[in-house]
C-alpha cells in the first residue's frame, strides 16, 4: 500500500495500529478459511507433480502456499510446467508458462489445468520419422562453424568433460564397457556423424554403428593431484579428442592411480582413486542431457543390460532437427530483429578490468563461474520480492546484473546479455 506518510506515535515512531488494512488481491493470497481447505482431486494430482518435481513427500504442502516458498527455484519451475504438459497434454500455445508464474499455488494451478481439461484442448505432438539421415540442426551448424571456421584454433571449445572418481568399492571394466555401448545404442546422437557437403553447402547427419565397436580409453595414470589436474586440462582443450565426420562425439577414458596399479594388473576392476573421464562433443550433448545420460548409464550398469529393444517411436535427435525446420519462425525472426536493431555488436563495455580480450574471434576454452552466496535474510527478501512481482528469481537475478552493469559502465543502457537455454519447449524433447 503506496502511502503519503507514515503515521507517527508521540514518541516520533511508527504507529502501527494507525496502519490501513491491506486488500490483498486474490491472485497472490487467498482468505484463511481456503488455507485449510482440503486438497480435491484434481488438486491431489497437481500436489503430486509438486512433490516429484521438489523431491519430497511433503503432504502439508497447502493449496495457496507458492511453489517458490516450498523450495521451488526457476529451472525446477520449468520443470514443474513441463510435467504438466506431459500430464494434461498441452502445448505451450494453448496455455503458456507465464500465468503459472503469476499464480504459483496449487489452487490456482488447478483453476489452469482445469480449463484445458473442460475445453479438451489437446497439443499437437512430434513424432519420429524412422529416418538414419538428414539435415543439421540450426543448433549442430552454429557449432559446426563455430568450430571449423569461426574459432578454428589448437584449442577445443567445444569439448564437454565430467570427472568421475572412484571413492568405495569397484567397478567392472566389462560391465562399464557394456553399460556405455547400452546408452549409446538408446541415444543415437551419440554416434551421429556431422558432414559437410561442399556441393551444396548443407551440413548433413548420419547415425551410425560405432557403439558396437566402441572401447574405453586406458592409457594414462598419475600420482598426486596436480597431475591429475594437468590430464583432466589437456583433455579439456584437446581439439583431436572427437571426430564429427565418423561419428566419434562421445569419449571415455579411465585414469589409473599408481597406487591401484600394482593391486590390478589385469584391468578387471577399476578400483579406488582411480579417475574415470566422460567426455562429449556439444553437437550431440548439452548440460540438460546430463541427469538422462547418467541415469541410464547407472541402470544399464545395475541391471547388466545388454541391449535393448529398438524402441522405433522415441523421437530422436534427428527427427527434432526435421521437425524444428518446419517451424514457421517469421514472427520470432521479425522479434528478434526488432529487438537486437541498431545494437552495436562491435563496441565493447568500458568496464573496469585489470586485463583486455585479445579479439573477437578467439577464444580460450577456459570459461570462469562465479558463485556468489548471501545470507538467509537476504536470500528470503530476494524470493519474496521475486513472488510477489511474479517473476521467477532468475529474471530478478538478471534484472539486478544489467542494474549493476548500468551503473558500473557509468550508465550504458544499451546492454545485451546471452543467457543458456535448455529449450525444450515441448513434452517430448525431454
Amino acid at each position: 500500500i503506496i502511502l503519503d506518510r507514515l503515521p507517527l506515535n508521540q514518541n516520533g515512531k511508527i504507529d502501527r495500529k494507525q496502519l490501513p488494512s491491506p486488500q490483498f488481491s486474490s491472485s497472490i493470497f487467498l482468505a484463511g478459511d481456503e488455507f485449510d481447505t482440503p486438497l480435491n482431486q484434481f488438486e491431489e494430482r497437481i500436489h503430486t507433480i509438486w512433490c516429484q518435481v521438489l523431491h519430497c513427500n511433503e503432504n502439508h504442502i497447502s493449496r495457496t502456499t507458492s511453489f517458490f516458498n516450498v523450495g521451488g527455484h526457476s529451472l525446477l519451475f520449468i520443470e514443474l510446467y513441463h510435467h504438466y504438459q506431459s500430464v494434461f497434454n498441452f502445448d505451450a500455445h494453448t496455455l503458456s508458462i507465464a500465468p503459472f508464474l503469476q499464480q504459483p499455488t496449487i489452487f490456482q494451478h488447478s483453476q489452469l489445468l482445469q480449463t484445458i481439461s473442460m475445453n479438451n484442448i489437446k497439443a499437437t505432438l512430434w513424432h519420429t520419422l524412422h529416418i538414419n539421415e538428414g539435415i543439421a540442426s540450426f543448433a549442430q551448424e552454429r557449432i559446426f562453424l563455430d568450430e571449423q571456421v569461426r574459432f578454428s584454433s589448437d584449442t577445443a571449445i567445444y569439448n564437454e568433460l565430467f570427472t568421475l572418481q572412484i571413492v568405495q568399492g569397484s567397478l567392472s571394466f566389462n560391465r562399464l564397457l557394456q553399460a556405455f555401448r547400452y546408452v549409446l545404442n538408446k541415444h543415437k546422437i551419440l554416434r551421429t556423424t556431422l558432414m559437410f557437403n561442399n556441393d551444396n553447402g548443407s551440413l548433413k547427419q548420419c547415425i551410425t554403428d560405432i557403439h558396437e565397436t566402441f572401447t574405453i580409453t586406458m592409457n594414462q595414470t598419475f600420482e598426486n593431484e596436480n597431475e591429475l589436474r594437468d590430464i583432466i586440462y589437456q583433455t579439456t582443450i584437446n581439439p583431436h579428442l572427437f571426430d564429427l565426420s565418423t561419428g566419434h562425439v562421445f569419449y571415455t577414458e579411465i585414469v589409473r592411480h599408481g597406487t591401484s596399479l600394482n593391486e590390478n594388473d589385469n584391468n578387471k576392476f577399476i578400483t579406488s582413486f582411480d579417475v574415470l573421464l566422460i567426455a562429449f562433443h556439444h553437437a550431440a550433448f548439452d548440460r540438460s542431457s546430463r541427469s538422462i545420460f547418467f541415469n541410464d548409464l547407472c541402470l544399464a550398469y545395475n541391471t547388466n543390460a545388454i541391449s535393448i529393444e529398438d524402441d522405433n517411436e522415441s523421437l530422436q535427435y534427428m527427427d527434432y532437427s526435421i521437425h524444428e525446420r518446419l517451424i514457421n519462425m517469421t514472427t520470432s525472426r521479425e522479434f528478434w530483429s526488432l529487438q537486437l536493431e541498431e545494437y552495436n555488436l562491435e563496441s565493447r563495455l568500458s568496464l573496469p578490468i585489470d586485463r583486455h580480450r585479445l579479439s573477437n574471434d578467439h577464444r580460450s576454452s577456459s570459461a570462469s563461474v562465479t558463485e556468489i552466496s548471501f545470507d538467509n535474510e537476504i536470500s528470503e527478501s530476494f524470493l519474496d520480492y521475486a513472488s510477489i512481482h511474479h517473476v521467477t528469481p532468475f529474471q530478478l537475478g538478471l534484472t539486478i546484473l544489467y542494474a549493476f552493469l548500468f551503473k558500473l559502465t557509468h550508465r550504458e543502457n544499451d546492454l545485451c546479455i546471452s543467457c543458456l537455454n535448455a529449450n525444450r519447449y515441448k513434452t517430448e524433447l525431454q
